[in-house]
């Protein structure tokens, strides 16, 4: 059963990728969009902003790749919903496939596809001028916590892509998910926002995930921030699966 498994999510695997390549207005979207955004904040408003001694790309860049991931995740949302929509759910429920495949394989999709806008980004932050010392352990450990926050906002885009009534509907879910960077410490520091909006930034997700990538970034003691960013991408995870699940096995039924 389990080699059943895996084979059938590679070939619906296989399926996903080509129509990411297929899609250049998806490749646009998913990459090219948080490149402007880090152009234009570094080059337009990273003047005006203080950040203490630190380079405004290098305090800006774990923001702009929540960001990335959050725009990203929308198409999972859009693919998942046209697959309902045509009738291929029903033609792959006829099949002796393994039925649980079908999803991970455009949650698979998701992640290849974001890892890879995620490193167009860097490397764009690099030739910006984004400089980290931090060894080989730390590149690794923000490559885990963005692995894990690629999964549970993917995990969340696959509920809104099976319950979703229109295409608009499908992707819209992302837009919060986009903004919610801007009321965090992704672009300024918090203690720059009024007392109400402070309270918000610092306890949100986002803002324990941003601190613990710029912390690994710079070589700074990650503290509790680590665990925090840990506990809500794994929290964030279990319970959207739990529901995409659910949500799964009522269309199907």
């Amino acid at each position: 059963m389990t080699t059943h498994f895996f084979g059938d999510t590679a070939v619906l695997l296989g399926r996903s990728l080509r129509h990411i390549t297929r899609s250049v207005d998806t490749i646009i979207t998913t990459a090219i969009t948080p490149v402007a955004m880090l152009l234009l904040f570094v080059y337009v408003f990273g003047g005006a902003i203080d950040t203490g001694s630190e380079s405004y790309v290098n305090y800006l860049l774990p923001g702009i790749l929540l960001i990335t991931v959050a725009s990203g995740i929308a198409y999972t949302a859009f693919r998942l919903f046209l697959d309902m929509k045509s009738g291929i759910f029903e033609r792959f429920q006829s099949m002796p496939i393994a039925r649980s495949s079908v999803l991970w394989a455009h949650v698979l999709t998701s992640l290849i596809a974001n890892l890879i806008s995620l490193m167009v980004v860097t490397l764009v932050a690099l030739l910006m001028g984004f400089r980290s010392g931090a060894g080989i352990l730390a590149w690794l450990a923000v490559a885990g916590v963005l692995t894990l926050f690629t999964l549970a906002l993917t995990w969340l885009a696959v509920i809104a892509g099976l319950t979703a009534k229109t295409v608009d509907g499908a992707s819209a879910f992302s837009y919060p998910l986009i903004f919610l960077p801007f009321l965090s410490s992704a672009f300024v520091p918090t203690n720059t926002m009024p007392a109400p909006v402070r309270a918000f930034a610092e306890h949100q997700p986002v803002t324990s995930i941003v601190n613990a990538i710029r912390d690994l970034y710079s070589q700074q003691p990650v503290g509790t921030d680590i665990w925090i960013a840990l506990a809500w991408c794994v929290g964030i995870l279990v319970v959207a699966y739990a529901f995409a699940t659910v949500t799964y096995r009522r269309k199907i039924a």
